[in-house]
């Protein structure tokens, strides 16, 4: 039972509330966003739920809260949820070869040197892989490498394939760079388990946590929302394919990938699921993990695993198991808590968990690239730890 909220509380609730409507409209109406849902929770109460703009604009439909988006990177720390209890289990240690699983995966140095590359290495992104949307016109590219996004029909061992092709950046565990590694993972889950990783990921993660529209499909076509890219005046429907520039290079977008059951099930990108559902995942690694993981797996999950090679390249930085971790909150420039994990997808989403303040927070929109890391997300962040 609820118990009422004294006077002085109720003020601050609606204030709290205000000040990120505010933000999540002016969004809209500047037309940065087509449509977003923010769920907001704080000692594990949902405090803040909203749904704004469209699901799909060119049929009219309303944002709703069991609105399904494709989840493209927020698949990462659900894959690696799935991959840790493999460890737990005992059947993968993150000291083990990739060639354990992936007797074929074994991309060399520019210099012909091949390398080792460990579990471990995949996990924080310290395996010298990277992803094609870095480049414009690189190995990558040339090889024909899918970034999990685009390619509808692509199985993952020709993806595997032209990937190990490909030079590694540098030697594995010397430095970091986003990358595929979580796509690789999906293929040792897949030769550890026997089964496609949609079906193992079900049965380590979504099932346990009761969770019914998180999967490498969509369950229901009606309720998935429109995919947009940012444009001017206002953001650009996606159509087969699309690319929006980002950093160095393109993200390119197949929208109806999702809807090949040959696509291979992309670690790193591949799943669609709800806001609700998003926030229910990370609530669970919050309170301790349970019933997925251990307190102590997920404590070291939220640790800076990547040995600090993140950290210059981003200050107060650095990278766990499936998210990046704010270790300095004052060289990171940012509000956050030390300790705070956070990360985000292509498609238009943000997410971060202050353990200090036992704060959850999941942003997910339709539209790339604002909703990852557009003007939207800092307002928001900066509206949530001002209003607290």
């Amino acid at each position: 039972m609820s118990l009422p909220l004294e006077p002085q509380d109720a003020q601050q609730t609606v204030g709290f509330a205000n000040a990120l409507d505010a933000v999540i409209d002016r969004t809209i109406a500047v037309k940065r966003l087509v449509g977003a849902v923010v769920l907001i929770a704080q000692d594990g109460d949902i405090v803040y739920s909203r749904t704004a703009g469209l699901a799909d604009r060119e049929r009219g439909q309303a944002m709703a809260e069991d609105t399904i988006f494709r989840l493209a990177s927020i698949t990462k720390p659900i894959v690696t949820i799935a991959a840790m209890r493999l460890v737990e289990e005992g059947r993968i240690g993150l000291d083990d070869p990739v060639t354990k699983w992936l007797p074929d995966f074994r991309p060399r140095l520019a210099d012909g040197t091949e390398s080792v590359i460990v579990i471990q290495h995949l996990l924080t992104h310290t395996s010298g892989l990277s992803y094609g949307f870095t480049e414009e016109d690189g190995p990558y590219a040339r090889a024909g490498i899918s970034d999990g996004l685009d390619q509808p029909g692509l199985p993952i061992g020709e993806n595997l394939k032209r990937l190990a092709s490909a030079p590694l950046l540098f030697a594995p565990g010397s430095n970091w760079q986003y990358s595929l590694a979580i796509d690789v993972i999906g293929g040792v889950i897949e030769k550890e388990t026997g089964s496609s990783l949609g079906e193992a990921v079900a049965r380590l993660v979504t099932e346990p946590l009761g969770l019914a529209d998180t999967a490498f499909a969509v369950r229901d076509r009606d309720r998935l929302a429109a995919a947009y890219m940012s444009a001017s005046p206002q953001p650009e429907r996606m159509g087969k394919e699309a690319s929006v520039r980002a950093l160095t290079g393109f993200v390119r977008f197949a929208p109806d990938r999702i809807f090949d059951p040959n696509s291979y099930h992309s670690g790193g990108a591949g799943m669609a699921g709800t806001a609700g559902e998003v926030l229910a995942v990370l609530e669970t690694i919050r309170k301790g993990g349970a019933p997925l993981l251990s307190s102590e797996t997920v404590k070291t999950m939220m640790a800076d695993q990547a040995n600090g090679v993140r950290q210059p390249l981003d200050p107060g930085v650095g990278f766990g198991f499936g998210w990046a971790v704010v270790t300095d909150p004052v060289a990171a420039q940012v509000p956050w808590s030390k300790g705070t994990i956070r990360w985000g997808g292509a498609y238009g989403h943000s997410w971060f968990v202050d353990p200090t303040k036992n704060l959850s927070v999941v942003a997910l929109t339709n539209t790339a690239l604002e909703g990852m890391w557009g003007q939207f997300t800092v307002d928001l962040r900066d509206a949530i730890y001002t209003a607290l």
